[in-house]
C-alpha cells in the first residue's frame, strides 16, 4: 500500500462507527479494511452491517443507524434533491469502485436473441446484443419484456436504459423496468417473473452458474469506467465529525490501493466468502474479482481485468462532471429537466472533490487539480494535463460500439 499513516491526524470525534454495505463483490473495500485492520490503524473502531436493499442503506444512514455506508453513486445526488421520495443532504468524498455490473437475460430470451434453440452463441458486445433484443421485439410486437434494476436512481438503471436505447428500444414504452433487491434477481429470473436484469457482481455469475441466465454484456461495455459505489454520509454528519470522516476515507483509500493489486484478489475472494461478510461460495466471487468472467455456463471465460476498478486511473476521485452526467441521464425519470446551473450546484454540493484532495494530501497520493473533465469521448486511457492518467470513458450508442480497455 502507498497510503501513509500519518500520526498527526486530528483526533476523531467518534470512537465507534457503524457502516452499512451490500452483499456484493464491490463491497470489498469496506470488508478488506476491516479484515486487514486498516480501520484500527487509522484510529477507528468499526462494526460492519450487511443490508439487503439500497433503500435500507439510504434510510438507515438518514436515520443515524449507520454513520456511513457503501452507496450507489447517484444516491447522494438524488437523495439531496429529494427525487427518490425522501430528501436529505448527502455527500461523498470518495468513490469506492468503478464498473462491476452486468446485464443478464434468461436462457430462453438469449435463444431468441441468437435465433438458435440451444443458446450456443457466445455473448456479444453491448451494441450487438441490444440490437439482437430489438429483433426479438420486432418479431413479437405484442410481447412486453420485464427487466429489473436495483434502484430507480442507480447506475444500473442508467446502464440498462442506455443498453436498450443503443438497440433502438424505448425503455419507457417497449419494456417494463421494475426494482428488485440484488439478492432476489436470480430467483426472479429462474421463476420467469423477469426476463433479465442489470445487477452488480456476483449475482450475474450466480445466474450463469445456476444455468438460468446469460450475461449478455458487462456494464463496462455500456459505459467505460462508470462510477459505481461511493462512500456516502449525511452532510450534517460530516460537519459534526470531520476528523472521523477523514480517517475513514484514509482507511478505505488504503483498502482500495491494496485491492488494485491483482495479486491480492485471490486473497480477497477468501476474505469476502466468509460467513461474517458475504457468506457466498468462493466460486461465485472469484470470476468478477479476478476478471475472468463466465458469461455463459460451461463456456470459455472472458478476461476483463477492468470489471472491478478500485483505485487505478484515480478511480476514487469524485468527478463533478460525472455527477452532472448522471443527473442529465436521469432526466426522463425526474419528470422535468434539471437546469445546468442547478446540476452544477448539486454536483458541487454532493461530490466533494475537496474532501478527496484533503485525504490524498495526507496519504501522499497524487490527485487531479480540477473538478471536471470531458466525459464520454475517450476510447483509450488518456492523460489529463500531461500528469494524470485516466481510463477510457466511452458510452455505447447506436453508432459507436465500446471497446474493452
Amino acid at each position: 500500500m502507498n497510503i501513509q499513516i500519518n500520526k498527526n491526524l486530528p483526533t476523531a470525534e467518534l470512537d465507534h462507527l457503524n457502516l452499512g454495505y451490500m452483499r456484493l463483490t464491490d463491497s470489498a473495500p469496506l470488508i478488506v479494511a476491516q479484515h486487514l485492520g486498516l480501520y484500527e490503524k487509522f484510529g477507528l473502531n468499526v462494526t460492519l452491517h450487511r443490508e439487503v436493499s439500497w433503500a435500507n442503506i439510504r434510510d438507515k444512514t438518514i436515520a443515524g443507524t449507520f454513520d456511513a455506508c457503501q452507496m450507489l453513486a447517484p444516491m447522494p445526488l438524488v437523495t439531496t434533491m429529494g427525487a427518490a421520495g425522501i430528501r436529505a443532504p448527502m455527500i461523498t468524498g470518495l468513490v469506492l469502485s468503478l464498473n462491476g455490473n452486468g446485464v443478464t437475460v434468461s436462457s430462453s430470451l438469449w435463444s431468441k436473441m441468437n435465433n438458435c434453440a440451444d443458446s450456443d452463441q457466445p455473448p456479444k458486445d453491448a451494441l450487438t446484443s441490444a440490437q439482437s433484443l430489438r429483433a426479438v421485439l420486432n418479431k413479437n410486437p405484442d410481447t412486453r419484456l420485464t427487466f429489473a434494476t436495483v434502484h430507480s436512481f442507480s447506475s444500473h438503471t442508467l446502464l440498462l436504459r442506455k443498453w436498450l436505447v443503443a438497440g433502438g428500444i424505448d425503455p419507457d414504452t417497449e419494456v417494463r423496468i421494475i426494482v428488485l433487491p440484488p439478492e432476489q434477481m436470480v430467483d426472479s429470473l429462474a421463476q420467469g417473473v423477469i426476463d433479465g436484469f442489470c445487477v452488480g457482481a456476483p449475482w450475474n455469475t450466480i445466474a450463469v452458474e445456476y444455468g438460468v441466465g446469460i450475461m449478455a454484456t458487462t456494464g463496462f461495455e455500456i459505459w467505460n469506467n462508470a462510477p459505481e459505489k461511493v462512500l456516502g454520509v449525511l452532510e450534517s454528519w460530516h460537519t459534526r465529525n470531520p476528523s472521523t470522516h477523514l480517517r475513514l476515507r484514509l482507511a478505505l483509500m488504503a483498502a482500495c490501493e491494496w485491492l488494485a493489486d491483482m495479486d491480492n484478489r485471490k486473497t480477497t475472494v477468501d476474505i469476502l466468502s466468509r460467513p461474517e461478510y458475504l457468506d457466498l461460495p468462493a466460486d461465485y466471487l472469484r470470476p468478477p474479482l479476478t476478471g475472468e468472467l463466465i458469461q455463459q455456463r460451461s463456456k470459455i471465460t472472458r478476461s476483463r481485468s477492468n470489471f472491478h476498478v478500485f483505485s487505478s486511473h484515480h478511480a476514487g476521485f469524485p468527478w463533478r462532471s460525472q455527477a452532472e452526467s448522471m443527473l442529465e441521464q436521469f432526466t426522463p425519470l425526474l419528470g422535468k429537466p434539471v437546469d445546468c446551473d442547478k446540476m452544477a450546484s448539486l454536483a458541487q454540493q454532493c461530490f466533494r472533490s475537496d474532501l478527496y484532495r484533503e485525504a490524498a494530501t495526507r496519504a501522499g497520493l497524487n490527485f487531479p487539480e480540477q473538478d471536471s473533465k470531458p466525459e464520454g469521448i475517450h476510447a483509450e486511457p488518456w492523460m489529463l494535463n500531461d500528469r494524470i492518467e485516466l481510463g477510457s470513458d466511452l458510452m455505447v450508442s447506436p453508432s459507436v460500439p465500446t471497446r474493452n480497455r
